[in-house]
């Protein structure tokens, strides 16, 4: 069996598996899934040569300079913002690094008006935590366009039976505070400050009166 990662230009791709031909190698073989459509829905063909196929890991990898592969993300877990890929695994990782932080989870939310999805942060604080020693340690650890442009403070984070963050849960409700009692704090850059997200705040946002 080969691996190979699909990378685009910024040398993030897929890694993806060859299928053999040989429907009795075991190498590589694609049992897939019950439901026919769910296997195919896996499987990529005609990449390299005709008739070849492969079957996605769904696991995102970066390449550096020296020719080395990394994890990125898992496919679906990877938004674009303002150009750029976010790798939602990447910036939770930072923002739980910091020692205010207990948990995190990421996602990205849409803003009408606006390409691609913005960062957001469900985070369960700390017991010393503070808003603007927080935004200095993102700026300080982050690009701009990785830094969450919204955040949500939980008590706890949700999970499913099989211990997963309830990533779509969460990021159906964005940054409404209609939608949930949670606070949630918008990235002002104007303010040089996280502001509380209230109706007022929301429409603004939504309506592109606040700078993104």
């Amino acid at each position: 069996a080969g691996l190979c990662i699909r990378c685009s230009t910024d040398q993030v791709g897929e890694a993806i598996g060859k299928i053999p031909q040989d429907e009795k190698s075991a190498a590589g073989r694609f049992e897939g899934y019950t439901d026919a459509a769910a296997s195919e829905a896996k499987i990529l063909r005609d990449v390299f040569a005709p008739g070849d196929a492969w079957f996605r890991t769904g696991d995102l990898m970066r390449r550096d300079k020296e020719g080395f592969f990394y994890f990125v993300d898992r496919v679906g877990d990877t938004f674009r913002w303002k150009g750029e890929n976010v790798s939602t695994t990447e910036v939770a990782a930072t923002i739980c690094a910091s020692p205010d932080v207990l948990e995190a989870v990421v996602y990205g939310v849409t803003i009408p008006g606006t390409e691609g999805r913005a960062g957001m942060a469900a985070i369960v604080p700390g017991e010393n935590f503070d808003l603007g020693r927080f935004r200095d340690y993102l700026a300080e650890h982050l690009p701009e366009y990785a830094r969450p442009l919204f955040l949500r403070i939980l008590a706890a984070i949700d999970l499913t039976g099989t211990f997963k963050w309830k990533k779509q849960d969460l990021s159906r409700e964005s940054y409404d505070p209609g939608a949930v009692t949670d606070t949630i704090y918008f990235n002002d850059s104007a303010h040089e400050a996280f502001v509380k997200v209230d109706a007022s705040v929301y429409e603004s946002v939504r309506s592109g009166k606040l700078r993104i």
